[in-house]
């Protein structure tokens, strides 16, 4: 049986990408600072959760003994974590990076993962970016994910292949949810207060729902090596405006919830510029992988987890759902 390292494997996607590692017959270790607890992995004899520090890199080289992949997304993650200390971002999305990926290679681990961000390309007018365009970061968050990336490809071998992933903005249904990613919030918005607002609106943002991207994760394990070593592959589906996205929730949200009618969108002015239309065009051509689903079935599984009473608490006001707010309660240094 082979093994994988998933660090950060106890986050939003760490909780939808492990189930779908055991259920394709890998043993899987979870290596996660654990802010966030584990409830949202599942009991199974060939998952082994690890509580641990990717920047205490004796630590995470025991853990990572005998194991065969890495996929590496622990991080303080998304753009608004960054008023939190700089020097904190710094150390945990930067600093321990090639320490780690060193580790890694010297273990034994024959492929590593590097989920990087397709917010490295911060603001472009282009109506296609590809992986060529230039890296205009405009936060520590993205600059940080852009520098690793050829931290890593210094240590691509035949034997340690490595390949970067820019994933689009993620969305959808967690165990450990997030309403803090920009579908997520808006579809929060529209079911429990029947308004949405929108923060500018015409910021392009590129969305991929969370199982889609997660299947890709566990598809990258298996696929030949020359297909991927030394590759970075966007990764995203649709692109559309905050307002279009906006639109959506309140289409979804209406259609599940009929009594909400009708629900409400108001724009105001936005501090955050970012805004790029990202193509993977790449990714489909070379590895042969698209999206199987759409923003329509993020918020509609989203819908159907309010239905079933999926989310303990407040969802508007409950920190547990905020990664900046719960990483500033703990006071993580």
């Amino acid at each position: 049986m082979k093994k994988v390292l998933v660090t950060g494997g106890a986050g939003y996607k760490g909780c939808v990408l492990v189930p779908k590692l055991l259920e394709a017959g890998y043993a899987v270790v979870v290596y996660d600072l654990m802010l966030f607890g584990s409830a949202g992995l599942p009991s199974h004899p060939n998952l082994n959760v690890i509580t641990g520090d990717i920047r205490d890199t004796e630590a995470y080289s025991r853990a990572v003994a005998g194991c065969d992949f890495v996929i590496h997304m622990a991080c303080i993650s998304n753009d608004p974590s960054f008023d939190l200390d700089p020097a904190l971002s710094r150390t945990i999305n930067y600093e321990c990076f090639e320490p780690m990926v060193i580790a890694s290679k010297k273990a034994g681990v024959k492929r590593f993962v590097y989920v990087s961000s397709s917010s490295v390309y911060g603001v472009s007018d282009s109506p296609e970016v590809t992986e060529e365009h230039p890296l205009v970061p405009l936060t520590d968050y993205n600059k940080y994910k852009g520098m690793c990336e050829p931290l890593l490809f210094k240590h691509q071998s035949p034997d340690f292949v490595c390949v970067t992933i820019r994933p689009a903005t993620v969305c959808g249904y967690s165990p450990r949810m997030r309403f803090d990613l920009t579908v997520n919030i808006l579809t929060n918005h529209a079911y429990h207060r029947g308004l949405i607002t929108v923060f500018g609106g015409d910021q392009q943002r590129p969305n991929i729902h969370i199982d889609d991207v997660c299947e890709l994760y566990v598809k990258l394990l298996s696929l030949p090596a020359e297909k991927i070593a030394g590759e970075i592959f966007n990764v995203g589906y649709q692109n559309q405006t905050v307002n279009e996205l906006a639109e959506i929730a309140k289409k979804i949200v209406e259609e599940e919830f009929p009594e909400k009618r009708p629900i409400r969108i108001e724009r105001t002015t936005s501090n955050d510029p970012r805004s790029y239309r990202i193509t993977s065009r790449k990714i489909a051509e070379k590895l042969g992988w698209e999206p199987k689903r759409n923003i329509e079935d993020a918020s509609r599984d989203l819908c159907r987890a309010f239905k079933a009473g999926k989310f303990p608490g407040d969802t508007l006001s409950d920190e547990s759902f905020v990664n900046v707010k719960t990483v500033k309660k703990l006071g993580l240094k």
